[in-house]
């Protein structure tokens, strides 16, 4: 969706031009907690000659965006894939590796990572961008934590390629580790391919709406992972988010029938021995 600052300033263009009036703001900020600058949205929207426009106007191509993301131009067009303008913003002198908003912020390779954007996201390696970059304290993730849980498994092989961090913990607020947002997610080839890589199986969870990797894969139903956490060493015993609930509660709780008879089972196991 066009912000608001965006429609006035197409319809501010000189007739017969690729100029804005003198007396346009390509600044004006954003309106409210989602708002966008006119940058932001042809950005976002992939309007590379808008872009160029309201670049030669002065627009500022690091300005953040509305409260809730607070995303630049650069990072809402690596998130949707455009690398046409991505590549255009970069040459202006956006930066890449600005750290993000603290509610649901993205660096521009966390986006590019969460939209399986590949072609783009190999560009950004090649810029320098910081692979294990800070996160959003909400709902942030690492460009691993975001390709794992979206189930790119492309990407999750370029980015442990460059050395990302497999055992980034979850932030405090709606956060997964890379193992638990592939295991809530059902992406089992990712699960056993973070494994591989080191991944703690046993890594805490969120505060808030948090999941241990058995946890996140027993809420979702996924009996095939579950299985797979257990071989590879998952503590049953342990809880996970606000209402400190094991992997077998958490089971019971959604109806996952297959999944507590998992759990029966291994304790019915441990009550004879």
């Amino acid at each position: 969706m066009v912000s608001n600052s965006a429609c006035r300033c197409a319809r501010e263009l000189v007739p017969g031009t690729a100029a804005l009036r003198p007396s346009v703001n390509p600044n004006e900020p954003p309106e409210g907690y989602y708002g966008q600058t006119a940058l932001q949205a042809a950005s976002n929207n992939g309007h590379l000659a808008v872009v160029e426009t309201l670049l030669v106007a002065g627009a500022d191509f690091n300005a953040p965006g509305g409260n809730n993301g607070g995303r630049s131009a650069v990072v809402l067009a690596s998130g949707a894939g455009y690398l046409n303008i991505v590549s255009h913003l970069v040459s202006a002198g956006a930066n890449i590796n600005c750290l993000p908003h603290q509610y649901m912020g993205r660096t521009a390779l966390q986006a590019a990572a969460e939209g399986g954007h590949i072609e783009l996201l190999e560009w950004l390696l090649q810029q320098g961008a910081e692979i294990n970059a800070p996160t959003a304290k909400n709902a942030g993730r690492t460009a691993l934590q975001a390709a794992a849980l979206q189930g790119y498994a492309d990407i999750v092989e370029i980015l442990l390629h460059h050395k990302a961090r497999v055992n980034t913990p979850a932030v405090r607020y709606k956060g997964f580790t890379a193992l638990q947002g592939a295991a809530f997610s059902g992406h089992l080839d990712i699960v056993r391919r973070l494994l591989d890589a080191g991944a703690d199986v046993n890594a805490g969870g969120s505060h808030s709406n948090g999941y241990t990797a058995l946890s996140a894969a027993a809420e979702s139903g996924h009996h095939d992972i579950v299985r797979m956490l257990l071989d590879a060493g998952a503590d049953v015993s342990l809880t996970s988010g606000n209402k400190k609930w094991t992997a077998a509660q958490i089971a019971t709780s959604r109806g996952q029938n297959a999944i507590t008879q998992i759990f029966q089972q291994i304790n019915q196991t441990e009550k004879i021995s």
